[in-house]
């Protein structure tokens, strides 16, 4: 009988990160995928994406709508009641053998309660990080503690999960499997992208991909205003916005975006999804991703692009030495955008290495889905870690 692996995907974002593991699970005759979309991805409001997951010729098993309307506090947590309500059933249904998920957010940890109480075995990508300004922080470490096989993409962040007492047996530093394959990638060129997306480029191009910091309450329309001063103040430079996803004051960043976008067409587009395959291609030419998106971090110095990064919401996450770091004021951003087009900056990426990449994430991780006998572990001890703690 054909192992069951079901695997969980709720944004555009976190797909792009799974497919060349989705590709492997597809592909093998021992194994049957499972595949489940949800949150965003069933929403007009952030492009239909399930529809790109089709367009890559996965069948979507399972459909789990968790009636994103709203984003706050009381409408993201009635989300999460609907997460785990959905994903029951399914699992019900479908009997999955293993349920796979990456990252840390609510409709993940939602899917992963539901796991939990039918004592599914869940396997966890991207375990260990941090990202200190989001509520997702806790989320993450929290389906850590559900899960009973974890695959980092750091040996730090393997180190952090074993922290958490987790079995070192049981935690794998295989890498990221979103940047797998990423120098086959059938990019598009810079004339490819004005035509198909009719993108005005300019001497200078930025990509920029702005979320809510959403453990700073409010915080999200003054920091994005600010982001939005300072970029009125480059010349010759066309501005890439992609919008933001189903967070806590998404939303107000979104009409934000709009506003700026209407009132400046000749050098300025914005995308609710660019798709994969397009986002890349973009980045790959642009001067520099800005914002606070794990693609600045994570991609971005695949390309030896840079990034400026703005404010908490990637504070603890490893970062390539093409990060630029800022507060979320216009003065520092300013300061920020003047460092990246400095010759000494733009020198030094030439040089850049990527934390992240070079280990065929998605194999391994494949390789050891295959071969692990799940049921073993749907039990786990703490592993306690000798130690000394100072003060009280």
């Amino acid at each position: 009988m054909k192992r069951k692996i079901f695997v969980v995907t709720g944004s555009r974002a976190e797909y792009g990160l799974l497919r060349p593991f989705l590709e492997k699970i597809k592909n093998d005759g021992d194994l049957k995928l499972q595949l489940a979309v949800t949150g965003a991805h069933l929403k007009k409001e952030f492009g239909f994406t399930y529809k790109e997951i089709e367009k890559d010729s996965f069948c979507i098993d399972r459909k789990v709508d968790i009636n994103l309307i709203s984003d706050t506090a009381v409408g993201i947590s009635g989300s999460m009641a609907m997460a785990i309500s959905g994903f029951a059933a399914a699992y019900e249904e479908m009997k999955p053998d293993v349920v796979v998920v990456l990252g840390d957010r609510f409709e993940i940890f939602g899917a992963v309660a539901a796991a939990h109480v039918a004592c599914i075995p869940v396997a966890h990508i991207h375990g260990g990080e941090l990202t200190e300004g989001v509520i997702d922080d806790a989320f993450r470490h929290s389906i850590t503690k559900m899960s009973q096989l974890h695959f980092t993409a750091t040996e730090e962040y393997r180190r952090r999960v074993i922290q958490l007492g987790e079995s070192p047996e049981c935690v794998f530093n295989v890498g990221a499997p979103g940047l797998d394959g990423l120098k086959d990638m059938p990019f598009l060129t810079r004339d490819q992208l004005k035509k198909k997306l009719r993108i005005n480029f300019d001497r200078r191009n930025l990509l920029i991909t702005f979320h809510p910091a959403t453990l700073e309450d409010g915080s999200a329309g003054w920091q994005f205003k600010n982001l939005l001063s300072a970029l009125d103040g480059l010349n010759s430079t066309h501005l890439i916005f992609t919008k933001a996803n189903a967070d806590s004051g998404g939303k107000i960043v979104n009409r934000m975006i709009d506003e700026y976008v209407s009132m400046r067409p000749d050098r300025a587009e914005a995308f609710t999804s660019m798709g994969r395959l397009n986002y890349l291609s973009a980045m790959r030419i642009v001067d520099a991703v800005v914002g606070n998106s794990s693609s600045g971090i994570m991609e971005a110095p695949s390309f030896r692009v840079g990034t400026i990064n703005i404010g908490s919401r990637q504070r603890g996450r490893i970062k390539s030495r093409s990060v630029i770091d800022c507060r979320p004021l216009r003065s520092d951003i300013v300061r920020a955008l003047k460092e990246l087009y400095s010759a000494k900056f733009q020198n030094s990426l030439r040089n850049v290495k990527n934390s992240y990449e070079g280990r065929n994430a998605s194999l391994k991780i494949w390789t050891i889905l295959k071969k692990h006998k799940f049921e073993k572990w749907t039990k786990k001890s703490f592993y306690d870690i000798p130690l000394r703690i100072s003060g009280k």
